[in-house]
C-alpha cells in the first residue's frame, strides 16, 4: 500500500514553533474529523473504521527482528530509516488519513474514456534498434527496457489490481500493452521498494525462473524467494551500493519514503532510487519519494541523467513527506541535472485525492515555462534515449 500509516518520523527535524503549528493544526483537524465520523457512520462504518485503526496499530507495532542489517547506516533498531531532513512536512495522523479514506469524497479520480494504449508485439519489440536504449511505458511505474539488445524490467506490475486481494483495492484504468506470456527473455529486473504498486505477487511468481538477475534493496531479497525467485539471482543493494550485469551498472541511490505489505513489517526492508548505466547513457528511476536534498546530492555525483523517470502521482498535502508534488517532481529533475523528464507513477491507479490527470497537467505546464525537454508517453509508446521526440498531452479531451 501506499499510504503512510504514521506521522513521518523525520519532522522531528522541524523547528519546535514550526512543529507546535502543525501539530495543533492537526490536532484541531482530528477534532473536526471525529465529529464527522460520529454524524457520518452507521454501524458498518463504524466497525470498518475500527478495523482501520487496528491495521494502524499492528503497522505501527514493532515485533522483533527477522533479520538484521547493522552494518547499513539506514538500519537502525529493527527498521530502515530516511535520512534526516528539517525540511520535511509532517504527514497528518493516521486517524486522519484513514477517516478521509472512509468518508471522504473523490471527484475525477477514475477516467471514464479510455486511457488510450499502444499495444506492442514481439515483433515491435525486435524490430528496436539492439545498439540503443529504449524505454517502454508498460503503465504507472512499470517499464520494459531495451538495453543494448538486451530486456530489463522495472518494477512490473501486471495484475489488475496494486492490492494483496484479487477483489479489493485500486483497480488499474488500462490493459498493459503486451502480456506477460508476450515479454521476451528478461536480463534483469529492478525494484524500487515492497509496495504493492511496484511488487506484484503475480507477476513475479510468473517470472521468478525468467529472470537472469534481479537487484533489490536490502531486505527485499526474502519476499521474492518466497514468490518463488532463486535466492542467488538476487542482488541486494544499500544506498550507493552498486552492481554490474551484463554491461549495466546499477546503483541503488537514496530516497524518501516507507516500505511494508503485512500488518507488523513497517520498514523491514529499504526503499530506493536507481541508476541505470548501459554504454555512455545514464538512465535515473527515483522510485516513490518525498521531495529531499538527495537528489542534488545524485545529481552531483553522477553529474547528470540523460533520462530521469520521475515520480509524479499519488501526492497529497495529508502525506507531503514520502510523495512529491509536480512541482517538487520538476525540482528533483533540475537537482539531478536531467536533460529529459520522464513522468511516472500515473495514469494506471487511483491511489489519492488529486484527479487523474492534475500530474499530467501540472507537469506539462511547468516543464513549458521552464523550457524542460518532458516525456509523457502514452502507454505502449517507446522512448528511445537521447532520440528527438514530440511530447504530446495525450490526456486533453479526454474525462
Amino acid at each position: 500500500m501506499f499510504l503512510p500509516l504514521k506521522p513521518f518520523g523525520a519532522a522531528r527535524g522541524l523547528s519546535s514553533r514550526r512543529k507546535n503549528q502543525n501539530t495543533h493544526e492537526l490536532m484541531n483537524d482530528d477534532a473536526r474529523t471525529s465529529n464527522l465520523l460520529k454524524r457520518s457512520l452507521g454501524r458498518w462504518g463504524t466497525l470498518l473504521f475500527a478495523a482501520s485503526c487496528t491495521l494502524v496499530a499492528a503497522c505501527t507495532s514493532n515485533s522483533g527482528c527477522e533479520a538484521r542489517y547493522d552494518t547499513s547506516p539506514q538500519f537502525k533498531g529493527c527498521t530502515f530509516q530516511n535520512l534526516p531532513n528539517p525540511e520535511v512536512m509532517p504527514s497528518a495522523s493516521a486517524w486522519r488519513i484513514w477517516s478521509r479514506f472512509i468518508v471522504g469524497s473523490k471527484v475525477d479520480t477514475v477516467p471514464v474514456d479510455p486511457i488510450p494504449v499502444r499495444m506492442l508485439s514481439t515483433a515491435d519489440l525486435d524490430a528496436l534498434d539492439g545498439k540503443a536504449n529504449h524505454v517502454v511505458r508498460l503503465g504507472h511505474s512499470s517499464h520494459l527496457l531495451k538495453l543494448q539488445g538486451k530486456y530489463w524490467l522495472i518494477d512490473p506490475v501486471f495484475s489488475e489490481r496494486a492490492s494483496p486481494f484479487s477483489f479489493a483495492g485500486p483497480k488499474r484504468f488500462h490493459k498493459p500493452p503486451l502480456t506477460l506470456e508476450q515479454l521476451p527473455p528478461i536480463e534483469g529486473l529492478i525494484l524500487s521498494h515492497d509496495h504493492y504498486d511496484h511488487l506484484d505477487v503475480a507477476t513475479i511468481e510468473y517470472l521468478a525462473q525468467r529472470v537472469q538477475r534481479y537487484f533489490v534493496p536490502l531486505g527485499v531479497r526474502a519476499r521474492l524467494v518466497a514468490m518463488g525467485v532463486p535466492a542467488e539471482r538476487v542482488t541486494e543493494l544499500d544506498w550507493w551500493q552498486g552492481g554490474e550485469h551484463d554491461g549495466v551498472k546499477l546503483t541503488a541511490t537514496p530516497a524518501q519514503h516507507f516500505s511494508g505489505r503485512t500488518l507488523t513489517d513497517r520498514d523491514r526492508t529499504l526503499w530506493a532510487s536507481w541508476v541505470v548505466q548501459s554504454g555512455d547513457q545514464r538512465i535515473f528511476y527515483s522510485g516513490d519519494s518525498g521531495y529531499f536534498p538527495g537528489f542534488k546530492q545524485i545529481g552531483e555525483r553522477f553529474g547528470g541523467f540523460d533520462l530521469a523517470l520521475m515520480e509524479n502521482g499519488a501526492y497529497d498535502a495529508y502525506w507531503p513527506a514520502v510523495h512529491m508534488t509536480p512541482e517538487q517532481s520538476v525540482q528533483a529533475f533540475e537537482d539531478l541535472r536531467g536533460k529529459v523528464l520522464y513522468s511516472v507513477h500515473n495514469s494506471t491507479f487511483d491511489l489519492a485525492f488529486h484527479t487523474w490527470h492534475d500530474p499530467l497537467d501540472r507537469i506539462a505546464n511547468l516543464s513549458e515555462a521552464k523550457k524542460i525537454e518532458l516525456a509523457t508517453p502514452v502507454i505502449g509508446e517507446v522512448l528511445t534515449v537521447g532520440k528527438a521526440r514530440t511530447n504530446e498531452r495525450w490526456w486533453q479531451g479526454l474525462h
